[in-house]
């Protein structure tokens, strides 16, 4: 038995990274699997190398695309159990400090962090809310300390926690039987975290060896490592958690 037999489960941005690896453990552990992102043939790549699922081109900051998307969804398979808020950008190259960041940047970050997230909850709980389900919302340390030279970033991810949390408590004020529930991850061994690394031209592995030093764990994460905790909350053994922060940093964020 899976953990997630029968389930229906819905992942944005599975074209790697993280979206990847949930959407491969899901897979394992019994799940059908619908993987998003923008470029449909990113989503494609991880359905190959999962060997089932299907695979979507999918906009997160256009509703037209969302509900496309959830009606096929519907269509095909009757309902929707399970959202993985995953898509998001960091929008780098140069640091975004609060002088720097213009108006352009900060929309863009925005749109896809915040109103993607906004769009996938308003409508998967309409979609999920005569059967339940359970969404999780990618979020970041970003979202718990300050970032100075990732203002944007880390303000969209400060609105997706305070987000996630509002719809847990109207969710199950409404008695919708839908859970919601935010991982907030460390730096993390992907396209992301390499970005992070290489912020403002520093030399990418001289940052890395700089950054482990300051993980009491003393290692950079995986995207195995995040996946596990999402497949927890989306899985029966969170039955009784909602409006959760699930923190995956190695511990960074306790000191």
């Amino acid at each position: 038995m899976g953990r997630l037999d029968g389930k229906i489960a819905l992942i944005t941005g599975g074209g790697g990274g993280i979206g990847g690896a949930t959407a491969k453990r899901f897979a394992a552990e019994g799940a059908s699997v619908i993987v998003t992102d923008l470029k449909e043939a990113d989503a494609a790549r991880t359905v190959a190398t999962i060997g089932s699922g299907e695979a979507l081109a999918h906009d997160v900051t256009r509703e037209a695309d969302w509900r496309r998307v959830l009606d096929h969804i519907a269509d095909t398979h009757g309902r929707l159990d399970i959202l993985v808020n995953n898509a998001g950008i960091l929008a780098t190259g140069n640091s975004q400090n609060v002088e720097s960041t213009d108006m352009a940047q900060w929309r863009a970050v925005q749109s896809v962090n915040v109103d993607g997230v906004y769009l996938g909850c308003q409508l998967a709980v309409e979609a999920m809310k005569g059967n339940g389900g359970a969404i999780v919302n990618l979020s970041s340390i970003a979202g718990l300390i300050g970032t100075p030279q990732l203002f944007a970033y880390g303000a969209s991810k400060g609105a997706v926690r305070q987000l996630t949390k509002s719809v847990a408590a109207y969710c199950a004020r409404a008695g919708y039987g839908i859970r919601c529930n935010s991982v907030h991850p460390g730096l993390i061994d992907t396209g992301m975290g390499d970005a992070v690394m290489a912020l403002d031209g520093a030399d990418p592995d001289v940052a890395r060896e700089a950054r482990k030093k300051m993980v009491p764990m003393g290692e950079i994460g995986t995207p195995d490592h995040v996946a596990s905790c999402i497949l927890f909350l989306v899985s029966d053994d969170a039955a009784y958690v909602t409006g959760a922060e699930l923190v995956v940093d190695g511990g960074f964020t306790i000191l």
